[in-house]
């Protein structure tokens, strides 16, 4: 009871003071309901071997029935390489922005338990109905026999084969976003050992994604692609359902954090009512005169008034004609919104700069999925005097290779929190037309380890950045961004790609990306790459330099209210 009774009377003052009352509950006995109610036991790394298990065994299961897909559509259901690289294009941005679909639907309505649920199902269905395509001879075309009597896929063939894909869609869509934010719920957010908890989770999530990705493009590619594309395509299913065996056995352990309504709403609300006030002159100390009402249960950390996008500042100016219920909450949320929603609405729009730097950075990770395959396909890929031959898709594992050692070594040695890259290669084996150069390919390891490094910065710590960034009730959506990120620097590598070749195809230098790169001129491509970053890496300083992390007390001017006394900490320094 003495606990309680010290942590009722630390509560922020003008949180009991700005409340209205009905007369028939308290404002202490509210506050005490709320620290009873809110007791949560994290177990934090006890519960780490179930997420962390299935999170292995799902991602070798995903990858390895998409890694060699390419391959898979070109020599078993018989289809052109146009055909089939749009329906692996089509199918990877449908799941990079299908992830902002499953976001909204675990914050708002499911929470990310019961998303996860639906999402580890939907990864085992999909890739079952995959294997059955190669394992059922009438759901997939029959060989060719000679070019001239090669049969493609029938309609039905087709349809059954994207019913698989879009049920892959539904379960990578909805993990990919809840999995991360699901992790980092079971750790106390508010102790050390929690904070401490939640760093090294992120990098030993990469770890194990990366991984999966290393035997998936080195096991389960070669048997696919050597022994049985039905053994190949069993192994990923197999991994699948243990997969979820390993999620459903920490069910009873987990920390469940459920929805909290729509937070697009309340950005919504916050816009608009911004609009319908842009008349109104700004208020004197908006930190004490904006309508700052915070509900007893309210799930996110009550934020302090910042002094950037001042303008949605009007949002939370109470006029005349806004009317309040009884709670003190306003009757139209439309035309009155509290000063806690408006810096909400703030924080995510000092991501966004961030988040659109980040997005062209991953230029360079999406070419190194690509380039560099056609340049081992033309380079020498012989190893020692034996005479066996490198795959030229397997030079991509040098780069996660280089990743998960250089996490390893962060995590344990440094003691920091940095990245790894989220990237599904899909390239086939075929032989690129062109001679075969004498340089060994060999020589394009060091510029895959170094990506994978640089990489080992970027999406660890972007992931992070985002989940300690975003509103508490939107830690999904911070899973998301990342992805959509991923999803339009895949779409502007592409546009990139296709303007370079038509602009240079007819070029007296010659075209830069030629059907032969000896032919070519691909260091003018990178070249060209190293530009748009430098001019990337400027902007991504500026706004570095602009940026302010959420609740910190490093701004210029940050505001503390206590009950009358108002603070103006740093206003006056020099």
């Amino acid at each position: 009871m003495e606990r309680k009774s010290l942590e009722v009377e630390s509560m922020d003052h003008q949180k009991l003071s700005s409340a209205v009352y009905d007369g028939s509950v308290t404002a202490v006995d509210s506050v005490k309901e709320d620290v009873q109610e809110t007791k949560v036991v994290y177990r934090g790394w006890k519960v780490m071997p179930y997420i962390i298990g299935n999170e292995t065994f799902e991602k070798l299961g995903i990858i390895g029935t998409l890694s060699n897909l390419l391959v898979y559509l070109t020599s078993v259901f018989n289809m052109k390489s146009v055909t089939a690289a749009t329906i692996i294009t089509a199918f990877a941005g449908t799941v990079n922005f299908g992830t902002f679909v499953a976001a909204f639907l675990c914050d708002t309505y499911f929470g990310r338990y019961k998303t996860l649920t639906v999402a580890v199902l939907a990864c085992f269905l999909g890739s079952l109905a995959i294997l059955l395509t190669a394992a059922v001879p009438q759901l997939h075309p029959a060989p060719c026999g000679t070019a001239s009597s090669c049969i493609g896929p029938s309609g039905g063939q087709i349809a059954f084969l994207l019913m698989g894909l879009g049920i892959l869609v539904v379960g990578a869509g909805g993990i990919r976003p809840c999995n991360l934010a699901f992790g980092a719920d079971q750790f106390n957010p508010k102790s050390g050992s929690g904070k401490r908890g939640i760093d090294s989770f992120f990098n030993w999530y990469f770890f194990t994604f990366t991984f999966a990705q290393i035997l998936s493009l080195t096991v389960v590619v070669y048997v696919q692609s050597n022994v049985s594309w039905t053994i190949g395509l069993t192994i990923p299913v197999v991994l699948m359902f243990l997969a979820s065996v390993i999620f459903f056995a920490g069910a009873k352990l987990y920390v469940k954090i459920e929805a909290s309504g729509s937070p697009l709403a309340s950005i919504a609300h916050v816009i608009t009512a911004a609009i319908k006030k842009h008349r109104l002159e700004p208020v004197e100390q908006p930190w004490l005169n904006l309508y700052n009402y915070y509900p007893s249960k309210y799930a996110n950390a009550k934020l302090k008034y910042t002094q950037q996008f001042r303008f949605l500042d009007k949002a939370a100016i109470l006029t005349p004609e806004d009317k309040l219920e009884a709670d003190g909450k306003p009757v139209n949320p439309w035309n009155l919104c509290t000063m806690q929603q408006v810096e909400e609405v703030k924080c995510i729009m000092r991501v966004l700069p961030i988040w659109f730097a980040s997005s062209i950075y991953y230029l360079t990770m999406a070419q190194q999925m690509t380039y560099p395959v056609f340049q081992a396909l033309q380079s020498d890929r012989r190893l020692g005097s034996g005479g066996f031959m490198i795959p030229a898709a397997t030079y991509v594992v040098f780069l996660m290779t280089g990743m998960t050692l250089f996490i390893i070594f962060y995590d344990r040695v440094l003691e920091r929190r940095r990245t790894l890259a989220l990237t599904q290669p899909t390239l086939g084996l075929a032989p690129r037309k062109g001679e075969i150069s004498s340089m060994s390919a060999m020589w394009l390891i060091p510029q895959l380890v170094l990506a994978g490094i640089a990489d080992a910065f970027g999406a660890i710590g972007q992931m992070e950045f985002y989940y300690k960034q975003f509103p508490e009730n939107m830690r999904s959506f911070a899973g998301s961004i990342f992805y959509v990120g991923g999803g339009v620097s895949s779409y502007i590598s592409s546009f990139l790609i296709t303007t370079v070749h038509r602009m240079t195809q007819n070029s007296a230098g010659g075209n830069w990306l030629a059907e032969d790169l000896n032919k070519g001129r691909l260091d003018y491509f990178y070249f060209l790459l190293a530009g748009i970053l430098a001019v990337n890496f400027a902007y991504f300083l500026v706004m570095a330099r602009w940026y302010r992390y959420k609740g910190s007390d490093d701004e210029e001017t940050s505001y503390e209210t206590s009950g009358d006394i108002i603070k103006e900490q740093d206003k006056n320094k020099v």
